[in-house]
């Protein structure tokens, strides 16, 4: 073999080039086996010298590797929690350590006062916490001669804003003597001598960055919200760090929801914003154009923004003054002073996790042959369709149709992929862009049409698709949906309903394809095959919801209600609605919370999940209610009962064992989310006993058993502390 005709590449030659030409000259003669042999062993040496770097990162615990932690903790006394709780998994990377050990010391000199309990609740958790003394919440008369004017005084029917914070975590009005423990889980009593309550907020915070505002035309043209859905979303606070840590956080400090009167100050003009929460770089901003006479570039200036309640549209504000109501995400303009551009807002909002679209940062591949076409303000196209015109035109194999704004797209999108051929439509890192599919043509319907031929693929990420569903036709080797929100229902109504509860977001007609949906929320998805010869699609869905909008219609399935040709495969997924699938291969840590009726029983199983009573499944193995029937089966108690009883106990325990949802509606801050009531075998009811379905990464049992162990060890002496989720 000559020099030219050698196919091995060396990729490290930093050994080799300390040789003399010479033997280079010579080894490339003979096809440069010393070059090769220098490569393996200098790849040698880099691993042996990136392990001596490391070995003097891991002195250090801001830097250390996973498995040191424990090492380092031992030393400075810090005591993991005890393994006998069987809340806690010890493996967990989500339940690190790292930010606890490296304040061990710190927190145990600091041990008693009241802001450690908030510093050790993030530390723990990772969730933003308030402590509260409830015992100076109490009503108690006090001495005239030693007056304590902090402690909570009667109520001041005058002072709208105490009253406005009443039963919260920032309450300051007195209450009377609980007698009930607030540690306790059975009946929880909050206001004792005893007591101190830790608030703690569970859901993350997200921002939306110059998003367009949605029109309200059924209330007005005057009316808007925040959200482009057209949804009620109560706006949250953009928590700021408060500059002494040893202040107990107020509300500027934590992601709590923004109350009217708390956005409320008065100006020389009467109310306005408040400047801690509007403005730029703050929790909300709004521009409107030169609307009133002001600068385009240039938002809303705050001295304009009259805070108001708009949750009957009745409030008009005065000319040259814009209403915002931040609890429900409405916004209002005069009548008689309407905004000729679009209105743009930023502002934050709330939600379980980072699945669907969102700006929250995604990992993005680029594949070595894909061409990347731009879509947005400053790009070289301003729509999808001229990005996909373009790429037809070249020729290429890939392609990747990459939206670097949060626009709107509302035109009508009819793709086509070629034999071989890769499409990806994504959004860029840390954008949300909207593709609103209206009605244009009222011949024919205008959904987000794409067919595809053998060896295609098709790619949607970070998106979110509103007014129709996707319906894939033709063959597909994959199709990936990752990131994206196809809303349920198609879109929202002004009153919460959806526009087309029983319509699918994802329509599979005469498809087949290997479908992976992966941190996404969608709609029902239907599949419908006239030749039977074909293999059922497989679909692949893990830490997503499938949402059908109701417990009565097929999640997935058909229209008619008919069993869909579709293999399942589900990890970690919140199915609301019925499954009517040819095969479920495997599901496992999922939640099912209609009837599953499944053609092929003998084909796959079901492990730690909930399965809808009177389901036909495969095998099931750690499910529930099944667990719940067999210990009550099992029950030496119920052997003198007659078999209507049993039936009965029996059916109470099913009701008791059902998740039970703080909300099901799309849109809302809680969507998803297991209520507290929930029973326990559903919220530990995963392999790794965390909360089936689709939140189920977030350990929030681990959580709560972590931080409950380490409040007893650092509360003040003398009394009770308790964990309160304010959200």
């Amino acid at each position: 073999m000559t020099a030219t005709e050698n196919t091995h590449v060396v990729t490290n030659d930093r050994l080799y080039e300390l040789l003399p030409v010479i033997y280079r000259q010579r080894d490339l003669e003979v096809s440069t086996p010393l070059q090769q042999l220098l490569g393996v062993i200098a790849e040698q040496v880099e691993l042996v010298e990136n392990d001596i770097a490391q070995l003097y990162e891991n002195w250090f615990i801001e830097t250390c590797e996973d498995w040191v932690v424990p090492y380092i903790g031992d030393l400075i006394g810090y005591r993991p929690v005890g393994p006998s709780d069987p809340a806690v998994s010890p493996n967990n990377r989500t339940l690190s350590a790292r930010r606890e050990v490296a304040n061990t010391i710190n927190f145990h000199r600091r041990k008693g006062s009241l802001w450690l309990l908030e510093q050790l609740a993030e530390a723990v958790t990772g969730w933003p916490a308030r402590a509260v003394e409830l015992s100076r919440l109490l009503g108690q008369t006090q001495s005239i001669d030693h007056l304590r004017l902090r402690r909570g005084g009667t109520i001041d029917i005058r002072s709208v804003d105490a009253l406005d914070r009443i039963a919260g975590p920032f309450d300051t009005i007195s209450h009377a003597a609980d007698i009930r423990r607030i540690g306790s889980d059975r009946s929880f009593g909050a206001f004792n001598t005893a007591n101190v309550a830790v608030y703690v907020w569970r859901l993350p915070v997200f921002s939306a960055t110059r998003s367009t505002a949605h029109c309200q035309e059924e209330a007005g043209d005057h009316c808007y919200t925040f959200s482009i859905l057209g949804n009620d979303c109560p706006l949250h606070t953009l928590a700021v760090a408060d500059p002494s840590p040893e202040d107990i956080a107020g509300e500027l400090n934590l992601p709590a929801p923004i109350r009217r009167r708390a956005m409320t100050v008065e100006g020389d003009g009467g109310a306005e914003a408040s400047a801690n929460y509007y403005g730029i770089g703050k929790s909300l901003v709004i521009w409107a154009g030169p609307w009133a006479g002001g600068e385009a570039s240039e938002p809303i200036p705050a001295s304009k923004i009259t805070p108001a309640d708009l949750s009957k549209w009745q409030f008009r504000p005065p000319h040259g003054h814009v209403a915002v109501d931040p609890e429900l995400g409405r916004i209002a303009f005069p009548p008689t002073q309407l905004p000729k551009d679009d209105v743009l807002v930023s502002y934050h909002y709330a939600f379980g996790a980072e699945i669907g679209g969102g700006e929250y940062s995604r990992a993005l591949a680029i594949p070595a042959d894909a061409e990347i076409y731009r879509v947005g303000a400053g790009a070289d196209f301003t729509s999808i369709n001229d990005a996909y015109g373009r790429w037809r035109d070249d020729g290429n194999a890939s392609a990747i149709i990459e939206l670097i704004d949060n626009g709107v797209y509302e035109e009508p999108l009819n793709f086509t992929i070629g034999e071989g051929q890769r499409l990806e439509i994504r959004a860029d890192n840390r954008m949300r862009p909207v593709i609103d599919l209206v009605d244009f043509r009222a011949s024919r319907p205008d959904a987000f049409a794409v067919e595809g031929s053998a060896g295609s693929v098709l790619v949607l990420d970070g998106l979110l698709i509103t007014g129709r569903g996707l319906e894939l036709q033709g063959t597909f080797d994959q199709v990936v949906i990752r990131h994206c929100t196809l809303v349920p229902g198609w879109s929202i109504n002004p009153d919460a309903r959806h526009r087309g509860p029983s319509e699918p977001s994802l329509s599979l007609v005469n498809a087949s394809a290997r479908i992976e949906i992966a941190r996404s929320i969608v709609g029902a998805i239907h599949a419908l095959q006239e030749d039977v010869t074909v293999d059922p699609v497989v679909l692949h869905v893990s830490d997503s919801i499938v949402d059908a909008t109701s417990d009565q219609l097929p999640a997935i399935g058909t229209s008619e209600g008919a069993v869909a040709p579709i293999t399942l495969i589900a990890r970690r997924t919140t199915l609301l609605g019925q499954v009517h699938a040819h095969a479920i291969e495997l599901a496992e840590n999922s939640i099912f919370a209609g009837v599953v009726r499944v053609a092929r029983r003998q084909h796959g199983c079901m492990r730690y999940c909930y399965v809808a009573p009177h389901s036909r499944t495969p095998a099931r193995y750690y499910c529930q209610p099944d667990l719940a029937d067999e210990a009550l089966a099992n029950d030496e108690r119920t052997e003198a009962l007659s078999e209507a009883e049993r039936h009965v106990l029996r059916y109470a325990e099913e009701l008791r064992v059902a998740p039970r949802f703080v909300s099901t509606q799309y849109g809302e801050p809680a969507y998803g989310r297991l209520a507290i009531e929930c029973a326990e075998e559903i919220r530990r009811g995963a392999e790794d006993r965390s909360e089936l379905g689709v939140f189920r990464d977030l350990f929030e049992a681990q959580r709560v058993a972590n931080l409950r162990s380490r409040l007893f060890d650092h509360v003040p002496a003398g009394t009770e502390v308790g964990i309160v989720f304010a959200t």
